[in-house]
């Protein structure tokens, strides 16, 4: 795969996996040339599907991957800030990159998922006031990885209060792992990007409004005098490829999608349709990542063929 474009698997665990599924999934990808392993952040299934064996937290999966892979980025798509206050969440992130060698990326947003929440004695304050936490974790986590060794940091905000933090331990990664931010929100989204993003990422949208989202950003980052240039653009899209019309359906159906359906709205069909659909994504939108959904975690043929037939011709 080139430097200038790269393809990221992305999982979404809550749906029913154990570690070891993961565990294999990351070997394999990091075995076939792929450039991350992410996954998503969720304690309940969504859908049709059980979910057993149950939930995987995601940090503790990626403590486990960083010393089980020795190349692969490990992060998050996105890691909800309901989830963990901000100090203890900086203090494993730091530990996981330190763990890794310095291979993580930091997804986070601000939550979503009602259900999980109730499910898990999690709270769930209004969008309102969720957002407004997310900023303030933005601020602190990214805070307390800049702070010089030797200084201490504090926070007066809103919702959180830190005082006279030591602000250890420190990420390998100077200075801090890359912050990844996404959604749709027209204002508050972009406007945060701005602040803290290192990359914006669009998950499961069309392209146009993938680029109208995109260029929201760069208006951001124009208004407070940043360079767009500076976060990196990615998206994220379902994968369902085949060698033929009859793995194409085989592979739909075990994602419990329709062939027609995740050809439009996915990264779906014959490598040569993957290749032209990359293509049209990053002639429209600028991305030069994308994160390919893989919910059927036991077919490893699938990222073969990717790897293959797809990756080769980027």
């Amino acid at each position: 795969m080139t430097e200038n474009f790269t393809l990221r698997i992305f999982t979404e665990p809550q749906q029913g996996a154990t570690y070891d599924d993961l565990l294999r999934v990351a070997k394999h990808a990091e075995a076939t040339g792929f450039d991350a392993f992410f996954r998503s952040d969720h304690y309940l299934k969504m859908g049709e599907v059980t979910g057993e064996p149950g939930p995987t937290d995601a940090w503790v999966t990626l403590a486990g991957l960083a010393r089980e892979t020795t190349r692969l980025r490990l992060g998050t798509l996105m890691t909800a800030a309901t989830f963990r206050l901000p100090g203890p969440l900086a203090i494993a992130v730091a530990q996981v990159d330190q763990m890794s060698g310095g291979r993580v990326e930091f997804g986070i947003g601000s939550g979503w998922y009602q259900e999980e929440h109730t499910a898990y004695g999690i709270p769930f304050p209004s969008l309102g006031e969720r957002f407004d936490r997310y900023a303030e974790q933005l601020e602190i986590i990214t805070g307390l990885w800049a702070t010089p060794p030797g200084e201490t940091f504090r926070f007066d905000g809103e919702h959180y209060q830190l005082s006279e933090s030591p602000a250890l331990p420190k990420p390998v990664q100077q200075p801090r792992p890359p912050v990844l931010i996404g959604g749709m929100g027209k204002k508050r989204t972009p406007a945060l990007a701005a602040r803290f993003a290192d990359e914006f990422n669009l998950p499961f949208v069309d392209v146009d409004t993938a680029a109208a989202q995109f260029e929201r950003v760069d208006a951001a980052c124009e208004a407070i005098g940043r360079d767009p240039g500076e976060i990196v653009r990615s998206a994220a899209l379902v994968l369902c490829v085949g060698r033929d019309e009859k793995e194409i359906a085989r592979r739909a159906e075990a994602i419990g999608r329709e062939v027609d359906e995740v050809r439009l709205n996915g990264l779906a069909g014959s490598p040569a349709e993957a290749v032209d659909k990359i293509g049209t994504w990053r002639e429209r939108t600028g991305i030069s990542r994308l994160y390919l959904q893989v919910l059927d975690l036991s077919d490893l043929d699938h990222l073969d063929l990717v790897a293959d037939e797809v990756a080769r011709q980027l």
